[in-house]
Parts: structure tokens; C-alpha cells; sequence
């Protein structure tokens, strides 16, 4: 494992965005889920870096051209070619994305001998959410997340990445939603389960759909158990960055989750 990598591949949209937030620009990423080819809040930061592939199929061939020191991955993702990353490089990995983010921000700061850096991204994060949570605690809001794919809805719960962050700041969810796990898809039937005080809701809509345009079309919303919610007649429902609230998941975006919730909750 080199002392002070140079040249860093990171093989997630996670490890991306924390990886610049840690002051290293990559040699190479792969592909973000959504963007051109990566998200709108990292495009000007990533703008010469070279694409290797995608998170569920990074390219050899160009990891290797990059000769890189180091390669950043995950196993949920890349486990099954953790063996032939290795040879190119020292490569690490974190176990999985998105809900752990916390721990792979420290991880990612040991691979890169940024320790330091590491840890007071996380104390100025702690600082932040504390500021928050006192805010909103004594307000006793229930909180709803909702995700709208093609062809279905999945109400996000408490381990996922946005649920955490709600709950860290101190912001309450409805009982239909305040189980353990990642998110549960639901039916239209089910839409009365998506009702509280507040709701975000986002939107992927693939690589050629703006997330305008995909709320638009969506029948979720035009449907009548929708119109009926108290959370929709009430005008709390607000629109957020599906590349922030779900995809991206470093500390990047948990910042820009923040803002958003900062933006909408407070008084």
C-alpha cells in the first residue's frame, strides 16, 4: 500500500464524491449513475477525469492504461473481480455503499493517508447535524421518503442513506415507515402508507430524462389516493435531487441533503 497515492481509480459514485471531499482529484471513476458523465455537483471538479466503466462493470483495460497506485471499490460491487483489480494495483475495498458512508469516509482516509482530513470532514458533519437536531427535535415532525423508479415507488426507510440522515438531525417518521431496513417497495394501494407531516420524494429517471420531466409523466402522482394525502393537500410535499437524497451517498451529498432539509423545514 503506497504511503501517499498519487494516482487514485475509485471505482464508486460514492467513493467519488469523498475522495474529492478528502482534497485528491482521481486519475479515473467510473461512470456516475445519472449526469455526463458525472453528477451536476461534481461535473467542474471531474471535468479531465477519465471514465473506466461503470460501478457494476468497470473497464481493465483502462484502469491499467491509467497506471494508478491505488483503487477505491466496493465489494457489493466489484467483489467479483477483486483479484484481478489487485494486480493492477493495491486496491480497497468497503463492504458496502450508501448507509455506511460514514465508516467509508474514514476507510477511504486510511487508504489515502487522510486521516486527519477524514476525521474533521466528520466533525464538522456532527457539528452541523447537531445544530439541526436542536432545531427540529422540539418540532416533533414526522417525515416521509418516497422514491419513484420506472414502473413502481418504494417508501425509503430507516438504514437507508437518507433515512439515516433524517433521523440523525432528529426528524420523526410516521409509523408506517418507522421499521429497520432499506426501503420497501410499494403498490398503489399502498400509497396511504406515504402520508406525515412533510415528504420528499425523488425521481430516477435513467440517463436521458430530466427529473422534471420524469415527475411530469409520473401517474403516482396524478393518481387519487395521491391527491387524497394530508400531506398533499397540505402543499408539503417537495421535489428533491434523486442523485443526492439516494444515488450519490458521500459526504458531499449528505451536505447538500442538509441544505435541502434546512430549505423546506425550517420555519
Amino acid at each position: 500500500m503506497p504511503s501517499h497515492p498519487q494516482r487514485v481509480v475509485v471505482l464508486t459514485n460514492e467513493a467519488t464524491d469523498m475522495v474529492l471531499a478528502l482534497g485528491i482529484t482521481p486519475v479515473g471513476a467510473v461512470k456516475s449513475w445519472e449526469g455526463d458523465p458525472y453528477y451536476d455537483y461534481l461535473a467542474d471538479a471531474m471535468a479531465e477525469v477519465p471514465v473506466v466503466g461503470d460501478e457494476m462493470q468497470p473497464n481493465l483495460e483502462k484502469i491499467v492504461a491509467l497506471q494508478p497506485d491505488l483503487i477505491l471499490g466496493s465489494q457489493v460491487r466489484q467483489g467479483q473481480i477483486y483479484d484481478s483489480l489487485q494486480a493492477i494495483a493495491p486496491t480497497v475495498f468497503s463492504e458496502t455503499i450508501g448507509e455506511s458512508w460514514e465508516e467509508n469516509l474514514r476507510l477511504y482516509g486510511q487508504a489515502l493517508n487522510r486521516d486527519a482530513e477524514a476525521k474533521q470532514l466528520l466533525v464538522d458533519w456532527q457539528a452541523r447535524v447537531a445544530q439541526l437536531r436542536q432545531r427540529f427535535t422540539e418540532r416533533n415532525i414526522q417525515i416521509s421518503l418516497v422514491r419513484f423508479l420506472s414502473g413502481g415507488a418504494r417508501i425509503y426507510l430507516k438504514d437507508s442513506f437518507p433515512g439515516q440522515i433524517v433521523e440523525e438531525v432528529g426528524l420523526q417518521r410516521p409509523p408506517s415507515q418507522a421499521s429497520g431496513g432499506f426501503a420497501q417497495d410499494v403498490s398503489f394501494e399502498q400509497i396511504p402508507q406515504m402520508d406525515a407531516d412533510a415528504m420528499f420524494y425523488f425521481t430516477y429517471t435513467g440517463e436521458n430524462t430530466s427529473q422534471a420531466e420524469g415527475n411530469r409523466s409520473n401517474p403516482w402522482l396524478s393518481h387519487p389516493l395521491w391527491q387524497q394525502l394530508g400531506v398533499v393537500e397540505r402543499g408539503k410535499t417537495y421535489a428533491v435531487s434523486d442523485v443526492v437524497w439516494t444515488t450519490a451517498g458521500g459526504i458531499q451529498a449528505a451536505h447538500l441533503l442538509l441544505d435541502d432539509l434546512e430549505r423546506y423545514l425550517d420555519p
